[in-house]
């Protein structure tokens, strides 16, 4: 095999962007991503895939020039000619929206909350005065390209969808008509519909106008959909590259093929989900060997000799791997074996535990900015849940999901209606004596998306977890908190850490810990690994399932991913504008659907995860859905 800088054999076109030896380090030193090369025409697309802690968005910084100011990046980085790391601020002032525009994974991140959609795409125009007297036709026209109606330039970003706040987001990205478009995690928030749209329209607007994209995802079936090529990042490093058909349909490296294995499968239920153990190390602590071999079942001592260089093996596909010529056929096999369908274990008759009936639930937004305008969030929703049962509630933003959780919480009162729990009405918590009231907060408790938003940032682990204890009365504060960490598989010396100390699994894993203190009998999650990369999601989901089992909680398991959901619940209600279109079995509902929106979202899932050609076309019109 020869050593292979990535990027090369593309074949003719123009190379508009090349990263070549790309070092990323930190204030003290330590290297964050080691010697990063890689190549991109225009109009191509490729995908940088890899778990949290991988160097993703911190290789999309420097290519856009956006580090800290307290990391520094060697090696270059070529946009059409110009130099990205030695240029001044100024000039990469200019080039940013221009040659070169970033669309992040949260749209609240890059637009303004007290700024309409139509002022933020005039403040990204690349000459707004040349387009006076025509502005409202010009802003209409970049509103049309990402498929909004010319009424949205009107509205502010609260009174927009989840998926109508990342158009706009696109809207203002492109609209200096750059002609390279980063797109860091665009889809991972989003509800399958809507990302098969997101992504259909990113593959639609790149070949239209001609323009290069990279994106940066932890999920590989995102990538072998839209991308021409993948990168596969870990540690800083990156260990294969390659077509996007070969990597989906052929192993090239250890690490690819554990993230294969890892992402949940939606055609079948599986007894054990195949998460990678441990974590992604720093990427100093692996630079003179093999980067996955402490993870990685088939390393041998020649993995630890010494850092295993890029190598070509085979036409446009690269392996940082010493051994895949030994072991080829090994992960192929591997791969086609995948996680084993198991028979779904039986949930057993079990008495309501709790009992929603006929609940309606709607919302009037302020008429400080815009119009007075009453959303209705639930309209005579009833189902009931037994004790230990695992409900799933799917559908898109806006369906009314995460309104039920609030009101199980205690967060809104529902307007019309019955909720029971066990022998407390929980329609309204203010009704409540406050006995029943602590009695209900103690018997529901909530997993929430962002385990980092939901963590005091300023407290240790053990803080947070003793404050959970002594609020339950549990006077074991130091015993306790080592049995919680135990219990959700964590090291009793995580008591002492920051939560910017931890993974994002184990982060999250410290938030279920939380919830179990106060002794849940009924446990909320709400889109509980939306947020983690396709290994971490694996273990919180499998840490959830043995947890469910041996204290008997019953679950209520809001989520957006069907492939998830058919892992974690026996039964699924699907919703749509505050409504249940669909109730029944798990696999009922996913593979026998009968109403036309959930064969919608059902599609979505198979064109995302089956389609290795480019983008698929859009299932449905724009994102329309009404915040809920």
């Amino acid at each position: 095999m020869t050593e292979l800088r990535t990027g090369e054999g593309l074949g003719n076109g123009t190379r508009l962007l090349s990263v070549s030896g790309l070092t990323i380090r930190a204030a003290d030193g330590r290297t964050l991503v080691s010697d990063v090369s890689f190549g991109l025409r225009a109009g191509e697309t490729i995908g940088i895939v890899g778990e949290s802690g991988s160097g993703k968005s911190l290789t999309a910084r420097a290519i856009t020039g956006l580090l800290p100011r307290d990391i520094r990046a060697e090696g270059e980085v070529t946009l059409d000619g110009g130099s990205v790391l030695s240029a001044p601020e100024p000039v990469l002032r200019r080039m940013r929206g221009r040659k070169m525009s970033l669309l992040m994974q949260d749209p609240f991140t890059m637009l303004n909350p007290v700024q309409t959609a139509a002022a933020h795409i005039v403040e990204s125009l690349r000459d707004p005065a040349a387009h006076r007297g025509g502005m409202k036709a010009e802003i209409e026209r970049r509103l049309a390209e990402v498929g909004l109606a010319a009424d949205v330039a009107a509205r502010y970003p609260f009174q927009l969808s989840g998926g109508m706040r990342q158009r706009v987001a696109m809207a203002c990205a492109l609209a200096g008509d750059p002609e390279l478009l980063i797109a860091d995690e665009p889809t991972t928030a989003l509800d399958v519909t809507t990302q098969s749209e997101v992504l259909a329209l990113l593959g639609k607007i790149t070949r239209q106008r001609g323009m290069a994209l990279v994106l940066i995802t932890h999920d590989l079936g995102v990538a072998f959909s839209v991308c021409d090529r993948v990168h596969v990042m870990y540690a800083g490093s990156l260990v294969e590259e390659g077509p996007a058909r070969d990597l989906a349909e052929t192993a090239g490296h250890p690490y690819t093929v554990r993230l294969k294995l890892a992402e949940p499968p939606f055609d079948h239920f599986a007894a054990r989900l195949s998460a990678i153990p441990g974590r992604v190390p720093p990427a100093d602590s692996v630079a003179t060997r093999c980067a996955f071999a402490a993870r990685c079942s088939w390393a041998a001592d020649v993995c630890r000799d010494g850092r295993p260089p890029l190598r070509r093996i085979g036409p446009a596909r690269s392996s940082a791997c010493v051994r895949i010529d030994d072991i080829r056929d090994t992960l192929q096999r591997e791969i086609g074996k995948g996680p084993r369908a198991s028979p779904r274990p039986a949930a057993g008759a079990a008495s309501p535990l709790l009992v929603v009936d006929d609940v309606c639930k709607s919302y009037t937004n302020s008429p400080v900015i815009g119009k007075r305008r009453t959303v209705t969030a639930l309209r005579g929703v009833s189902f009931e849940l037994g004790a230990g049962e695992s409900l799933g509630l799917v559908g898109e933003t806006g369906s009314g999901k995460s309104t039920i959780a609030r009101i199980l919480l205690g967060l809104a009162t529902a307007d019309a209606g019955r909720i029971t729990l066990g022998d407390l009405d929980l329609a309204s918590y203010r009704a409540l004596r406050p006995r029943e009231r602590r009695e209900a907060r103690r018997k529901v408790q909530m997993v929430f998306q962002d385990p980092y938003a939901s963590l005091n940032p300023a407290r240790t682990v053990g803080g947070v977890l003793s404050e959970v204890l002594r609020v339950a009365g549990r006077d074991e504060h130091t015993d306790g908190v080592a049995e919680l960490l135990t219990r959700v598989g964590l090291p009793v010396e995580y008591a002492t850490r920051l939560p910017s100390d931890l993974s994002g699994g184990e982060r999250q894993r410290v938030a279920i810990a939380r919830a179990l203190a106060r002794r849940p009998e009924l446990l909320i999650c709400d889109e509980p690994v939306a947020a983690l990369d396709v290994s971490a999601q694996a273990q919180v989901l499998s840490l959830l399932r043995e947890l469910r089992a041996r204290h008997r909680m019953a679950l209520l398991f809001i989520t957006h991913d069907l492939a998830v959901v058919r892992q974690m619940a026996e039964r699924l209600i699907v919703l749509r504008h505050g409504e249940i279109v669909e109730a029944g079995s798990v696999e009922e509902v996913l593979e026998r659907p009968r109403h036309p929106y959930t064969r919608t979202l059902v599609d979505a899932v198979r064109k995302t995860r089956g389609a290795l050609s480019p983008v698929a076309e859009p299932l449905t019109g724009p994102d329309a859905t009404p915040p809920g």
